[in-house]
């Protein structure tokens, strides 16, 4: 039953990606559906009985789950039919990777009920600071069609042109930065505070911490900067790429070098 949900979702996202543009409310409603349907995957996918499975295609997975909600509901306010044709792509094959690579099994006997939190908290920042990666590098190719503009045109061309204004762009960039960066400061300040009952050890200083400490770092610096220095353009693209690129340091890349490449399982 469970493969059916993650090839139904896959399915529905497909559909999403190429659908007409001028089928607004078809678009809108099949979105509806394959996000529900990608959200029941999620379930299947991270609860198991007594326990929480997690892995790099779990991460990845989740990250372009809320990447689909946060587009269906800024469709609502500016045209985002370009940011579509590159989601729901993305979307299919995380939710392919997914069932592939369904991860390892983190038992919660004898663990804090703060753990399940934490870890929820861990996904939800990661997912939303992804989807901030991903909008600054959808920007840096905007901006670079703009000054070096052609008639060429393509699939990545009509998506580009498809794109709000930058200034629209950029604030929705930074909106979702902040975002994630309140969730992103919620799960070190936890791990911090509360790693003797999240963990029954005290703070471990392993790759996972540090990587994580030095992506809130640059995101910090990169909200300051903004809001005293007023950093944007290529600043903004750099510290978030930074950021970012640590954050998957700790998570997916760390758990696709065990799960993949060393058949290994981790917590």
């Amino acid at each position: 039953m469970q493969t059916y949900f993650f090839i139904a979702a896959a399915l529905s996202y497909a559909v999403c990606a190429f659908l007409p543009s001028r089928q607004g409310v078809l678009i809108g409603a099949a979105t509806a559906v394959a996000w529900l349907l990608h959200g029941v995957t999620l379930w299947f996918d991270l609860m198991a009985p007594g326990s929480l499975r997690i892995g790099f295609a779990a991460m990845l997975s989740s990250a372009l789950w809320v990447s689909v909600g946060a587009y269906w509901i800024e469709n609502r306010n500016f045209c985002l039919d370009g940011l579509r044709r590159m989601v729901m792509p993305c979307a299919t094959a995380a939710v392919l990777l997914a069932w592939a690579f369904p991860g390892s099994e983190v038992l919660l006997q004898g663990k804090s009920a703060m753990f399940g939190w934490h870890i929820a908290v861990a996904i939800l920042a990661y997912s939303t600071l992804t989807i901030a990666a991903f909008h600054a590098v959808l920007m840096a190719l905007q901006e670079s069609r703009l000054h070096t503009r052609s008639e060429r045109s393509g699939f990545l061309a009509t998506a580009l042109d498809q794109l709000p204004a930058l200034l629209t762009m950029e604030k929705l960039l930074f909106r979702m930065i902040g975002f994630g960066f309140a969730l992103l400061s919620l799960t070190v300040l936890s791990g911090i505070v509360f790693s003797e009952q999240l963990f029954g050890k005290a703070l471990n200083w392993d790759h996972k911490s540090v990587f994580t400490l030095l992506s809130w770092l640059l995101f910090a610096a990169l909200l300051a900067g903004r809001r005293f220095r007023g950093w944007r353009g290529k600043t903004a693209l750099t510290f978030t790429l930074a950021g970012f690129a640590t954050l998957a340091l700790a998570y997916v890349g760390s758990r696709f070098v065990f799960e993949v490449v060393l058949h290994r399982g981790f917590a």
